[in-house]
């Protein structure tokens, strides 16, 4: 059965997303990543569904069929996320990001902590512990050069839309280990995506935001820590971020006293993990999450 599709109004803007499983079942927001969308989830949507929890996958803002309009940076990305949660008449829920996604969840459990149940990242690390990583690993920073060319004016774009959007297809399977997680027919949604106008701008302001607003991301997260329960969901086969970004020792400074987050590593994926390895993400994610809680049933007197 094919999700739903909603449209959500949040921080004053329109939100195009995907909608599986009991409209009253406990939600679990999910964030897409560059150069994704909403569709990126359509795995675990069925999966959290089908197990009992409302799944909900927008298209970020700038991205898909929702709204083009800025700013990128990290607070109002996590404002929209705070909003979503309202816009679905809930007060929390469980927030779930991959990728850019990954870093709007962290900055959601940062920025506004009191809607976030419980946070699950895949695939990205605390933006602060990639603000040390870029300042001082050599290694990670020659992993991230495409983040330092996506700051010049309009190439990029025309790199990215260039020929159909084909550099679209090429980063998802070039990011990935496992290849044919990415069909041509699948691939084509991503690329006439990315062809509307302002799409390309819009998925390049997240990173152009991202660094005027590094030693924010420092500050902030060291002085709003992780308090929410946390799973780390990572593809080992990264090419663009490195094990060493979610050492536990490294991210301690980012969370609360006693509150180490769970890893589990996909040893066989890489980047784009929970499109090339979604039975195993479906099941760490299952597992950490349990069995939802349903709402009560009235009682008759």
């Amino acid at each position: 059965m094919a999700p739903r599709e909603l449209r959500l109004t949040a921080n004053g803007l329109d939100f195009f997303a995907l909608d599986e499983g009991p409209e009253d079942g406990p939600p679990v927001l999910l964030l897409h990543g560059f150069p994704e969308l909403s569709r990126s989830w359509r795995h675990q949507l069925a999966a959290l569904g089908a197990a009992g929890w409302r799944a909900v996958a927008p298209d970020l803002r700038g991205y898909g069929r929702s709204g083009k309009d800025g700013p990128y940076d990290l607070r109002t990305l996590s404002r929209d996320v705070a909003e979503l949660v309202r816009a679905l008449g809930r007060e929390r829920a469980v927030i779930c990001g991959h990728d850019w996604g990954g870093a709007v969840a962290w900055g959601t459990a940062v920025y506004h902590p009191e809607v976030v149940e419980r946070l699950v990242v895949l695939n990205c690390p605390h933006p602060g512990v990639m603000a040390e990583q870029l300042l001082g690993n050599p290694r990670q920073l020659r992993r991230s050069l495409y983040m330092f060319f996506f700051q010049l004016p309009w190439i990029p774009e025309w790199v990215l839309t260039r020929n159909g959007a084909a550099q679209v297809a090429r980063a998802l399977r070039g990011g990935s280990a496992v290849r044919q997680a990415w069909p041509c027919e699948e691939t084509d949604h991503y690329r006439r995506a990315f062809l509307q106008p302002g799409a390309a701008a819009a998925a390049l302001g997240y990173y152009r935001a991202a660094f005027r607003g590094w030693g924010a991301a420092r500050r902030d997260g060291r002085t709003s820590p992780i308090a929410a329960p946390t799973l780390i969901v990572w593809g080992a086969l990264d090419r663009f971020l490195g094990r060493e970004t979610v050492d536990p020792a490294t991210m301690a400074p980012y969370f609360a006293p006693g509150n180490a987050p769970a890893i589990r590593f996909v040893e066989e994926a890489g980047h784009f993990v929970q499109n090339e390895a979604p039975e195993r993400v479906n099941a760490a994610m299952l597992e950490w999450l349990g069995t939802p809680a349903r709402p009560a049933v009235g009682r008759s007197t």
